[in-house]
């Protein structure tokens, strides 16, 4: 694999030549074995024309006919091969942000940008002393949620062979490594490569909501479980060398998921996978605990004639020697001197017996587990242990603290209409969903507070959200209270939705009501659970002020509150926004709410918390962590950050250990900086955000115009290949919300999927052109200069609108726009009218005279893949004929498309 001559060396970057240049050879050598000489040759051909049109400007026609009428099993390998160099890319990238991580430690010099230690020397610099930072710490609560929203649904195993490969490349960072050494690297990538090959990228059924399960469970007990310890190490020394401080850390890190709890829309999902979930993961981080306690008997094998032990851990030996005594009588009697060993080997069996439910003899929590970690290290320290043994002990207690028995909190999400369904069954009410918001709050105040509650009802929604709240109450006592995360109110839009919750939670037991309570006495016990409302189309954003106002009014519900600790979190959607108002309105949308609702949360006394529904492409809020956080509103961190993890986005930066554990120093790093020294206050700003009102609405009003003229929805589904999108194996979840109406009940990710298929990706700037072209015409161009250049949250939108504009290529979106007949000729004219627009302005505004002027390094990664996205994408539209003039039935076509639609996913990035 070649690059292309139009790419140029950027410094430190030759490491990375060799390794694209050695995994092309590889990955050609193998398609040559796999397919025939001539099926090399074949996509030789292609990726050098497909060079020289980027090179020489030629159109797309001249390509489109060299891949147009192939056989649909020629397409498919076609496709295949060039996702295979993807991979290699990919891979060859993510290696080699491990070496310049590893270069940075080696000099010592200058800390990596953005590490711990850069962040700490320049908090330092800005005037945080350790105190304060201290301080900050205990407070901060960071936590990524992984969810089920699979644009790149990758079998396991091909994740296995990833990390072969990447094994193998790491390994070679060693000078020292002989020929032979490397000869034997190259075959341990062949081999992956080869059997990756021969392996589907998908199974040809969709996934069921445990196979989802065992996806997101392969990065948070893998590579995850593995690096949080060092993480807190990282820090730890990061503290001591820029502060001289030395302190035990407080737990700042956690996990959660939505995988198994996400009801909204999925009736696949409830009580059953709620329950299947939180075993599975049980299990997952008990067998961890188990292999780790058993690497730790086999080190501490210190013995009593050479060591002292603390009486404590003496009491604790001898106690479980007597409760299991059948785990006691297997120590061999050449080990009974080893009184570290013999107790873990105890533990063990302790551990064992948790696996099972119910037994007698298992821990009961994470905590007590915990408690012999710690007389485990406390002994060791006590007895000139710390460098024979303690070290490795308090990694296990890190992780223990961490995940407890539960691995990942459980989120559960639901739609408000479906509780208001419930609702009007168990009031019996068939009006109850056309009732004003006040007559809905005073009916449900009752039964939210516990003084009545509801008569079984044998109603299907009454009866599964019983059933929901019923296993909820339950696994807070089989898994822990810690288990279960927040409950998630889709289409939030007044304070009835958040009491519906309280009354149905109720009814489902998750808080009881006493016999001895009488109605109208009040109710005595609380629901134990976080409800977080979900705003997420902008106008849901503009009144979500007024919403959370009344809900903060309403006695019952401040009353739950109190009981929560005063903390209201609210979950925004970065998804339904971007699809309902365009970027520019959605981003500026979930700004001004943030801002609105930090003021009136601080009225009222109570903290607030933000929960960022952000995906990975930039159409649905996906950014760099540290510019998103620092362009937040002032406030709107505070040493709290939950946010959640999608598709591929999951696999990029967490599949690998080292990316892992850089990708939460970054984390964590912003957070510290966005909360300790957020961006100063800028008197500018006040009139910035009068001329951001007017480009919001203008940039809504265009997009608007595009998505709501007539025809457009079939002009979508003809132009983009949605109705492929639809037909793969991605999720277990319906790709719309009801019947397909129009946009508004099509689901963002796929919405998202689509347009970037077919390389407009108009979701991510679509707006933008007329609004700042009528910004300019309204307030003067200097103006949007100075806010392109000094204004935080504006430099930061335009970065990744320019970044999506990058990665579209208008004349292949033309080619799928082609599809649509004479809708075409309605349409397309207006979105390439528009691009260069957006493109023409955000130039002029960076005074740039390319896009990716000042980032060459992604310009470089985006050059480089084009060859090989170009033949896929042109393929497609030709297949996309064939296949919908077979009414959609050829089965061979369609695994064709699978494979280019897999293929441009990989090479894009950010799809999702």
């Amino acid at each position: 694999m070649q690059e292309s001559r139009e790419t140029e060396a950027l410094p430190h970057d030759a490491p990375l030549h060799e390794d694209v240049g050695r995994l092309g050879t590889l990955v050609g050598r193998m398609l040559a074995e796999q397919g025939g000489e001539a099926f090399f040759e074949r996509v030789e051909s292609v990726r050098q024309a497909a060079i020289r049109r980027r090179r020489e400007g030629d159109s797309v026609d001249a390509l489109a006919n060299t891949l147009a009428g192939l056989q649909a099993g020629d397409a498919e390998a076609l496709a295949r091969a060039f996702a295979t160099y993807f991979q290699a890319v990919n891979i060859a990238e993510r290696v080699h942000r491990i070496r310049r991580r590893r270069e940075y430690q080696r000099d010592g010099t200058t800390p990596q940008p953005e590490s711990l230690l850069d962040v700490l020397t320049q908090l330092k610099e800005q005037g945080v002393g350790g105190d304060e930072l201290v301080g900050w710490l205990n407070r901060m609560q960071v936590e990524p949620v992984f969810t089920a929203h699979p644009t790149e649904a990758v079998r396991r195993s091909l994740l296995e062979k990833e990390q072969a490969i990447v094994r193998a490349l790491v390994d070679n960072f060693d000078p020292t490594r002989t020929p032979q050494e490397r000869h034997e690297d190259d075959d341990r990538i062949y081999m992956a490569l080869s059997s990756g090959w021969q392996t589907a990228e998908a199974s040809p059924v969709s996934p069921t909501v445990q196979d989802e399960h065992h996806h997101v469970g392969f990065y948070l007990a893998n590579p995850i479980y593995r690096i949080v310890p060092a993480l807190y190490e990282s820090l730890a020394q990061a503290l001591k060398t820029v502060y001289d401080v030395t302190v035990p850390l407080p737990q700042l890190l956690s996990f959660a998921t939505w995988v198994g709890g996400d009801m909204d829309g999925n009736p696949n999902v409830g009580a059953a996978t709620i329950d299947a979930s939180l075993a599975t993961q049980r299990a997952h981080v008990l067998e961890h605990y188990v292999e780790d306690i058993s690497t730790l008997a086999r080190l501490l094998s210190q013995t009593d004639q050479r060591v002292h032990v603390d009486e404590a851990l003496l009491h604790r030996l001898a106690d479980y020697q007597q409760r299991f005594p059948q785990a006691a009588a297997s120590i061999r009697p050449r080990h009974a001197d080893m009184p570290y060993r013999s107790l873990l080997t105890l533990m063990s069996a302790r551990l064992r017996a948790t696996e099972e439910d119910g037994h007698s003899e298992g821990y009961t929590s994470s905590k007590e587990l915990q408690d012999d970690l710690e007389i485990i290290a406390r002994s060791l320290i006590d007895h000139h242990g710390l460098h024979a043994g303690a070290y490795a002990v308090k990694r296990l207690i890190r992780r223990v603290r961490t995940f407890g028995f539960h691995l990942a909190r459980l989120d559960v999400r639901q739609d408000s209409r479906v509780h208001d369904e419930a609702l009007s069954a168990l009031l019996n009410d068939p009006d109850w969903l056309s009732r004003e918001v006040a007559d809905r709050v005073t009916r449900l105040q009752p039964y939210a507070s516990g003084e009545r509650a509801f008569d079984i009802s044998d109603d299907a929604n009454a009866q599964t959200l019983h059933d929901v709240f019923s296993t909820l109450h339950d696994a807070r006592a089989t898994y822990g209270t810690e288990a279960i995360g927040l409950y998630i109110i889709s289409m939030a839009r007044s304070a009835a939705d958040v009491l519906a919750v309280l009354a149905l939670a109720r009814y489902g037991g998750l808080a009881a009501t006493p016999a001895a309570v009488s109605e109208g006495s009040g109710g005595s016990t609380k629901v134990p659970i976080d409800i977080a409302p979900l705003f997420e189309t902008v106008d849901d954003l503009k009144n979500a002020p007024a919403t959370l106002r009344a809900l903060l009014d309403d006695p019952v519900y401040r009353q739950h509150l109190a009981s929560r600790g005063n903390q209201q979190w609210v979950m925004l959607g970065y998804s339904d926004s971007g699809k309902d108002a365009g970027t520019l309105a959605s981003r500026w949308g979930l700004q001004r709410a943030q801002v609105d609702l930090l003021e009136l949360a601080h009225a009222a006394g109570i903290r607030l918390a933000f929960f960022h529904g952000r995906g990975g492409s930039a159409s649905r809020g996906g950014a760099r962590i540290t510019p998103a956080l620092m362009s937040s509103p002032r406030g709107s961190v505070a040493g709290v950050l939950r946010i959640t993890e999608q598709g591929e986005v999951i696999h990029r930066k967490y599949g690998i250990r080292a990316l892992a554990l850089r990708n939460l120093e970054q984390t964590v790093g912003a957070v510290l900086r966005a909360s300790l020294r957020p961006r100063r206050t800028e008197q500018r700003e006040e009139q910035w955000i009068q001329r951001m009102d007017q480009l919001s609405a203008s940039s809504r009003k265009a997009y608007r115009a595009l998505v709501d003229r007539e025809h457009f929805v079939e002009y979508f589904r003809t132009a983009t290949p949605i109705d492929v999108i639809e037909r793969m194996t991605l999720g277990s979840r319906p790709a719309s919300r009801r019947s397909m109406r129009g946009v508004q009940d099509l689901r963002a990710i796929p919405w998202v999927f689509a347009w970037t298929q077919c390389r407009s990706i108009i979701t991510g700037w679509y707006g933008l052109g007329s609004a700042l072209e009528s910004g300019a015409a309204e307030f003067g161009e200097e103006m949007l200069v100075e806010m392109a250049r000094d204004w935080p949250f504006f430099i930061n939108m335009l970065d990744d609108v320019e970044m999506v504009l990058a990665k579209c290529d208008l004349d292949i979106a033309e080619a799928f726009s082609q599809l649509a007949g004479p809708l075409h000729d309605d349409f397309f004219e207006l979105i390439r009218e528009e691009f260069e627009r957006t493109q023409h302005w955000l130039l002029r505004l960076k005074g740039s005279d390319v896009l990716l002027g000042r980032a060459p390094r992604l310009s470089r990664s985006i050059v480089l893949r084009n060859p090989y996205v170009d033949p896929m994408s042109l393929m497609q539209v030709d297949l996309l004929r064939r296949w919908r003039a077979s009414d959609s039935t050829d089965d061979a076509l369609l695994a064709a498309l699978v494979a280019c639609v897999n293929g441009v996913s990989q090479g894009l990035q950010n799809t999702g």
